[in-house]
């Protein structure tokens, strides 16, 4: 049994903490008021959408799609996360306000329902603490979003009619409760629904490679910020670069596209460190993996590794030297038709072999990458590439031998970074190496007859590193 989709409440959402208010304060409120329209130009994602919308219909002619936004998700108590929209949502609308539902009907035509901006008529605008345009800022009218996105509108009072009818239903389930509970659940439709928006976000157009490359610009700025402080980040540690780049992301982005690893140290070989609350200690290493998501939502990750003195030590010169050329040896076999996982298979034969060098492997290095043993991994822990576009690790429901088992097509873009990881327990290496973890990661667009590097105007080389951080430090 389905339940319907409920409307936006006529009462506001308050807090037992509110003070209150009395009809005589509340009919006074609702009066004087001016009225203004919000000048917003069309976006310029309204054509692209429009297509991706059309390619959507052709794949599942006759069919309703429902792809819902999301609504706000909460923090702690009574306080929200800042609101991020569901990528595909996004992805064939251009909208990022919460609550809003894509509907693209069996003859193929789109409309988006959605919340706007408060009414004047209800207590809304000066009590709801998550619409309220008096406490979160104004919303879009329904002429306004239609206008920007090109696209039909309606309020979303009226979605419970539009999801009503005969006919096969697909929802983007997990997103919105309230649209889960309103149309009954065909697992497998569904899910062929989120399979076949993750494998047409896989080729970007010429749109979404330039808001990939202006995040990357934007993530270099961050970088060079932080390096710019470094005297700060010796004070106050892995928090202080951190913060850099925070500021450097919501100033001319939309937020992080995912927290920031800042780890110094040993805590570089732990994967995902992003509690960055230890100290930079000059003498050791210091991995950033930090990405800029642009206000269209579309992310960088890029990851250096940098000498906190601002000059590699010998050996670790060494080691950055082999993780670079196994990221060199990726990025060289990333091109139109080779399989995804080659960049990985390359990287992997590079670092396996400087293993081997170090005297690490129990095995040969051909026995070490064989599947059935992968031993190798131990100090490399995870694959080399994934895909990236609005989310950062994007295109994640794509059916496997479409992704990550099949080959590159011109327009895709993926990163490319390994890493060697010597864990400070690890008895099986050297004491020198114990507590080094080294990292590298450019955002690689593959083109007709190749590749490029949207990142690379961050440096890679040990050389070009040191001079780089001499400069900024001064």
């Amino acid at each position: 049994m389905t339940e319907p989709v409920s409307e936006p409440a006529d009462t506001p959402k308050i807090e037992s903490h509110d003070p209150a208010v009395p009809e005589a304060y509340a009919a006074f409120m609702r009066t004087g008021w001016g009225d203004r329209d919000l000048d917003l130009p069309p976006h310029p994602v309204s054509s692209y959408a429009a297509a991706r919308r059309g390619r959507l219909a052709e794949a599942f002619p006759g069919e309703r799609l429902v792809i819902p936004a999301g609504g706000y998700k909460v923090r702690s108590h009574d306080t929200d996360y800042r609101f991020r929209p569901e990528t595909a949502h996004t992805w064939l609308s251009g909208n990022q306000t919460s609550d809003a539902v894509l509907v693209i009907s069996p003859d193929g035509s789109s409309v988006l329902y959605a919340r706007p901006r408060s009414s004047r008529e209800t207590d809304e605008f000066f009590r709801d603490r998550q619409y309220g345009e008096l406490w979160a800022g104004r919303r879009p009218s329904l002429n306004e979003m239609s206008s920007a996105l090109g696209l039909e509108v309606r309020h979303l009072s009226s979605l419970q009619e539009a999801l009503e009818g005969s006919g096969k239903t697909r929802v983007l389930r997990g997103v919105d409760a309230r649209v889960d509970s309103a149309v009954a659940a065909d697992e497998g439709l569904d899910i062929e629904l989120g399979r076949v928006l993750s494998e047409m976000r896989l080729v970007k157009d010429s749109w979404e490679i330039s808001e990939l490359q202006e995040a990357c610009d934007i993530t270099a700025l961050g970088f060079t910020d932080s390096v710019r402080e470094w005297d700060r980040v010796l004070e106050f540690g892995e928090r202080w670069i951190e913060g850099t780049f925070f500021r450097r992301a919501r100033a001319m982005g939309n937020d992080l596209g995912y927290d920031s690893i800042v780890g110094g140290g040993a805590h570089a070989t732990t994967l995902h460190w992003i509690e960055n609350s230890g100290p930079i200690v000059p003498g050791e290493l210091v991995l950033l993996d930090m990405g800029v998501e642009g206000r269209n939502l579309y992310t960088a990750d890029v990851t250096r590794t940098l000498p906190v003195s601002g000059r590699f030590t010998p050996l670790q010169r060494d080691l950055y030297t082999l993780v670079l050329n196994a990221q060199q040896a990726g990025i060289d076999a990333v091109a139109p038709g080779a399989p995804f996982l080659a960049a990985h298979h390359a990287a992997m034969a590079v670092l396996a072999q400087g293993l081997s060098d170090l005297s690490l492997l129990p095995v040969s290095v051909e026995e070490a990458l064989s599947p059935d043993s992968r031993v190798y991994a131990r100090w490399t822990l995870h694959g080399t590439s994934h895909m990236l576009g609005m989310d950062v690790h994007d295109c994640g429901a794509a059916a496997p031998d479409v992704y990550p088992k099949g080959d590159l097509e011109a327009g895709m873009v993926l990163t490319v970074e390994p890493g060697l990881y010597f864990q400070a327990d690890d008895l099986l290496v050297p004491e020198e190496l114990r507590g080094i973890g080294i990292r590298i990661e450019d955002d690689i667009v593959v083109t007709p007859d190749g590749s490029m590097n949207l990142s690379d105007s961050l440096p890679r080389g040990a050389d070009d590193i040191e001079d780089w951080m001499g400069q900024l430090r001064g």
